[in-house]
């Protein structure tokens, strides 16, 4: 059946909220509804746990945890087809029992895993895998996104043979499932990037609001929601994915400069409440032909989501956004105040046919373009889930 966005949101913030109340103690003076973790009964995140095995890898449907840890990997010098399906298996086992909240088999460190917080892990596949293992079933989509005119990418945030997407809603939990899987497959892949971020988490913002970047917007209005919207738009028949992950330095110093009503009008939605300028609340379609009484466009016809919207004729160009913010130390020799940015990550069936289109859209004429710059930039195949055996692991039958 399928469900409103607003129903979909609220529902799992409904959810969250029973399971806090559920738990522990709560300070007398908290605000209402908020549990209280000063008191030693009180642990909201213990029992959250989001399912590992199934038709689809978690992490992708979930709602947006708090916390990324995104990696990139490498496979090391000698490492062989079979060598390749021994590191899929142990990180599957081991991701298994972390988001259960359960020690992996040989840690030392059970402590370490009693509060899951929400925890998720969301593999990815780049092209040199299956040039290795299976050659013949590369998706013809597996390559990278073309480069954009006004892209400036950096090689240390570019394309690696995999990668490990981490979420949760707890940053000790998220670092610690980072250290652990990145430990566990040390003998088979080097690290080439750790990218880092953060979103509001639940609580944080008004109940069926989509969460902020750094620009003050909401991020990710226009996504699937309801099943028969990621099976158009996410999932293959076989319940495999895409991933592109693009790496966005926001440059804040400059929008900062702007003001309210044209930080607006640059995006095309209101910063109190993300509505469109057409009117309506958030998840009011916008009406790119309003006109005022002028006769001027409402909304810009160059602002960022009017370029991003799916042309008539074209339904195919929606995907699944799911980003984070990064904010790191900015460098004073450079005069600058802030390095602060997105990322990116998008899933989609395919990117020739969904994401590339709109990006070169972006690129052409989008009024945000002053203030962002593309740094990095990354293509994966995402392999179905493990179903419900307990025996199974990432893309066994893909790379058989």
């Amino acid at each position: 059946m399928a469900v409103t966005r607003r129903g979909f949101m609220a529902g799992g913030l409904v959810a969250s909220a029973s399971m806090l109340q559920a738990c522990g103690r709560r300070d007398p003076d908290a605000p209402a509804g908020v549990p209280s973790n000063s008191e030693p009964d009180s642990q909201p995140l213990r029992g959250a746990v989001v399912p590992f095995d199934g038709p689809h890898q978690a992490g992708i449907v979930t709602p947006t945890q708090a916390s990324l840890n995104l990696v990139g990997f490498n496979l090391r010098e000698g490492v062989d087809k079979a060598g390749l399906h021994r590191l899929l298996r142990l990180w599957t086992e081991d991701a298994r029992e972390l988001a259960a909240g359960r020690p992996p088999v040989g840690s030392l460190e059970p402590e370490m895993n009693q509060w899951p917080a929400n925890l998720t892990f969301t593999l990815g596949l780049g092209e040199r895998v299956f040039e290795l293992a299976a050659p013949a079933r590369k998706p013809a989509w597996l390559h990278p996104i073309p480069e954009m005119s006004r892209d400036q990418l950096r090689p240390e945030w570019g394309q690696t043979d995999i990668a490990l997407q981490m979420c949760a809603d707890d940053p000790v939990m998220c670092a610690w499932a980072m250290r652990h899987m990145t430990r566990a497959g040390a003998d088979y892949v080097d690290t080439a990037w750790v990218q880092q971020g953060f979103m509001n988490a639940y609580g944080a913002i008004p109940t069926g609001q989509t969460p902020r970047n750094l620009f003050g917007q909401v991020d990710g209005t226009v996504n699937p929601y309801s099943e028969e919207e990621y099976g158009e738009q996410v999932f293959a028949e076989d319940g495999s994915t895409s991933l592109v992950v693009r790496r966005i330095a926001m440059h804040l110093d400059e929008w900062e400069k702007l003001d309210r009503a044209t930080r607006e009008a640059s995006v095309g939605r209101s910063l109190a409440d993300g509505s469109p300028l057409s009117g309506g609340d958030e998840f009011t379609p916008a009406d790119l032909g309003a006109t005022d009484k002028y006769g001027l466009p409402v909304i810009d016809p160059n602002s960022h989501m009017a370029r991003a919207a799916a042309p008539a004729g074209h339904p195919e160009q929606k995907f699944k956004r799911r980003p984070y913010n990064y904010n790191l130390p900015p460098d004073p020799a450079a005069g600058e105040l802030s390095n602060a940015g997105l990322i990116f990550i998008a899933y989609q069936r395919d990117p020739d046919a969904q994401f590339t289109p709109v990006q070169r859209r972006l690129d052409e004429a989008d009024r945000l373009n002053e203030w962002t710059t593309h740094i990095g930039s990354a293509v994966y195949w995402v392999p179905p889930g493990t179903g419900a055996g307990r025996d199974a692991y990432w893309a066994q039958t893909a790379l058989a």
